[in-house]
């Protein structure tokens, strides 16, 4: 018995830590988030909306591909703007900070991230050995770095 609640209590937990968000039908974006959206990135295609708390997330792309995150607030403000972006558009102070702090990595993917008028960068690193994902200021700063 004592194994059967010790189980329960585990997979409620895991069931309830795993669900963050929720997908939702466009038609249940409030219309000022769907505006908002649609003024800003009128050529967005393959997209996807959630409610994550009480803020929207849209996935979507532009052009060949270009992945986007982007959380609104239920006044259609954008809280967050995660964008796809290659190598060649990091600051040449993140990709120097790349090539001496980890020399032996090669960029997988890069991430440019807008919080109200703060910009940082993630990055993908890796070798054959390792992965790292690895924030960065504009300044080439190293804010916060994961192994995976």
């Amino acid at each position: 018995m004592k194994k059967q609640i010790t189980l329960l209590a585990t997979a409620l937990t895991l069931s309830s830590t795993a669900t963050f968000a929720q997908d939702i039908n466009p038609s249940e974006v409030p219309s000022v988030v769907a505006n908002s959206f649609k003024k800003e990135f009128p050529k967005a295609s393959d997209i996807d909306w959630e409610l994550d708390g009480d803020n929207y997330n849209v996935d979507f792309e532009i052009g060949w591909g270009i992945d986007h995150e982007i959380w609104y607030d239920a006044a259609g403000k954008m809280i967050k703007h995660e964008e796809e972006i290659s190598k060649g558009d990091l600051p040449k102070e993140v990709t120097s900070k790349i090539s001496t702090d980890f020399k032996d990595l090669r960029i997988d993917g890069a991430k440019k991230i807008t919080e109200g008028m703060q910009v940082t960068y993630k990055v993908e690193l890796e070798n054959f050995t390792e992965e790292w994902k690895v924030f960065f200021s504009s300044t080439g700063e190293v804010l916060h770095r994961i192994n995976d």
